[in-house]
């Protein structure tokens, strides 16, 4: 593949020669006579390889490869110094603005094709792997949280089955009359408004530091303290759901009427086993235990857009909201019955 190789060389011989050598090679030589012209080409039409000489009217290469580098645009472009300067500090100088090569002349025609050929390679390879990182970053961000791709993006390793003991704080979210809603409306439009809600609801656990754990059909379950540490996880759930409710007013005014439902919220805080639950060809990034069936009670407690949440969750959050106690009542799968707060707003 040709690719682009600007050559600063004030010396017309030296220039047209690495051009030769570029061409027969079947790239494209960007030429230029000094530092000053070598720069604003870089910067005008970024080339693939930067071959430098460093003395130069106007500007000298050291001074042009430390422009290139120090530029976030033109960082990654490989420079190679071409250059009578033999001596060791000359080399060191070079290298230490952030050149990739450093190659004295003379030079062998032969020896500058191999380093031409090694830092391009070096380049394409960096490139493509930039490229599908991005991709890859573009692509999970659509399933899981900026979070967790980040932290798996920086430690692959930790793709892996298993998990361990953390305190989370889980939230359930769950569309109230949607199950009747669905028999009398058309699957395309159901779905629309299905979608609709949950970009509201994604909305607002993401700017709350929530994760995305899964879609469960009309509902949705969210965790705060993983897989970043937050100290304040029980009061962004309880902000993320008061803030839902908040915005379904106006969300609401977008709607027909039979559209306008309400949501309901179950939340508690406490251990559970957090991690890559599943096959080793397919996983998903979970929590498990006693913590996130309670919480998902809880909500099923809830109706007419309630916040229900823990003893546990409201000690956490009691000098910050308004709440209501609610006296002990049976949960579904536990032996003894559950306290549970109505939380009404912020203080």
């Amino acid at each position: 593949m040709a690719m682009k190789v600007l050559v600063a060389e004030d010396n017309r011989d030296s220039r047209e020669l690495v051009s030769d050598i570029l061409l027969s090679l079947g790239h494209i030589p960007i030429l230029a006579p000094n530092g000053r012209i070598a720069l604003d080409k870089i910067l005008q039409d970024p080339p693939d390889l930067v071959i430098l000489d460093v003395n130069m009217p106007e500007m000298d290469g050291f001074e042009v490869c430390a422009a290139v580098k120090r530029n976030p645009a033109t960082a990654k472009i490989p420079v190679l110094m071409l250059t009578a300067q033999v001596d060791v500090e000359s080399r060191v100088k070079g290298l230490g603005l952030g050149a990739d090569d450093y190659l004295p002349k003379p030079f062998h025609p032969r020896e500058l094709i191999a380093r031409i050929q090694t830092r391009l390679r070096a380049k394409e390879e960096t490139d493509t792997l930039r490229e599908q990182r991005e991709q890859l970053r573009k692509t999970f961000e659509r399933f899981v949280a900026h979070e967790i791709v980040e932290k798996l993006l920086e430690d692959p390793t930790k793709v892996q089955l298993g998990g361990a003991v953390t305190t989370v704080t889980v939230l359930f979210a769950d569309l109230e009359g949607f199950t009747s809603l669905s028999e009398r409306t058309e699957p395309t439009r159901l779905l629309e408004v299905l979608n609709g809600y949950h970009t509201l609801l994604v909305q607002y656990i993401k700017a709350n530091g929530g994760t995305i754990d899964k879609f469960l059909g009309d509902g949705l379950m969210a965790l705060y303290n993983t897989p970043l540490p937050q100290v304040d996880h029980a009061l962004r759930a309880v902000r993320t759901a008061l803030a839902v409710r908040s915005a379904l007013v106006n969300y609401h005014d977008r709607l027909e009427a039979h559209f306008r439902l309400r949501v309901n919220f179950g939340i508690h805080s406490g251990p559970a086993i957090v991690g890559n639950v599943g096959a080793p060809e397919i996983m998903d990034f979970t929590a498990i235990g006693d913590t996130v069936n309670l919480a998902s009670r809880l909500q099923g407690l809830s109706e007419n857009n309630q916040i229900t949440v823990s003893e546990e969750t409201y000690r956490q959050v009691a000098d910050y909201v308004l709440a209501e106690r609610v006296e002990a009542r049976a949960v579904r799968g536990r032996t003894e019955p559950v306290v549970t707060y109505l939380i009404q707003h912020l203080k």
